[in-house]
């Protein structure tokens, strides 16, 4: 099975599921278990990080 490459750290994947409350999942049972939604929310929240930075 071949793996994509991440665009984003794990560190900052990381980061933002400790703001939104789901890092528990991901380190007890890992990003598989890590609901559709939520993982929509951390890249929202990575895309809104991202913009931010432009800006400044």
């Amino acid at each position: 099975m071949s793996r994509r490459k991440s665009v984003m750290s794990d560190a900052l994947k990381e980061e933002i599921a400790r703001e939104l409350g789901v890092y528990n999942t991901v380190a007890n049972e890992g990003w598989g278990a890590v609901s559709s939604r939520d993982c929509g929310n951390i890249v929202k929240k990575a895309i809104e990080m991202a913009e931010r930075s432009v800006k400044q």
